[in-house]
């Protein structure tokens, strides 16, 4: 049977719901890597579909994606305020969130 674009579209909406979802449960104060969130929406070894999801996010969406990081620990994304300032850090920094040399210490703020 062959596969309609219709059904690959549907799929890739509702797999990126999924996500979203667990993008939404990060609590206050907690950051999760690409990789965790991708387990915790039930698509393991898909962390780079995570990131394919946050990259195409609507700028206006009410989502914590800034509590998103890798497996190091580090901040992935570049995007800079208009002071100069990585954005993801300032938004961490606001909550709480060390960030040292665009890193964050995984052992103390992982959301478990």
């Amino acid at each position: 049977m062959k596969r309609r674009k219709e059904d690959s579209v549907k799929q890739s909406d509702e797999l990126a719901q999924q996500i979203l979802a667990v993008i939404d449960a990060i609590p206050y104060g907690r950051v999760a890597t690409y990789g965790q969130i991708a387990r915790l929406a039930g698509l393991p070894k898909h962390a780079r579909l995570v990131g394919y999801v946050l990259k195409h996010l609507d700028a206006a969406a009410d989502l914590p994606w800034h509590r998103v990081i890798n497996s190091q620990g580090k901040i992935s994304l570049s995007k800079l305020d208009e002071n100069g300032l990585n954005m993801q850090a300032q938004k961490l920094l606001s909550e709480g969130i060390a960030v040292a040399a665009g890193k964050i210490d995984l052992k103390k703020y992982q959301w478990h």
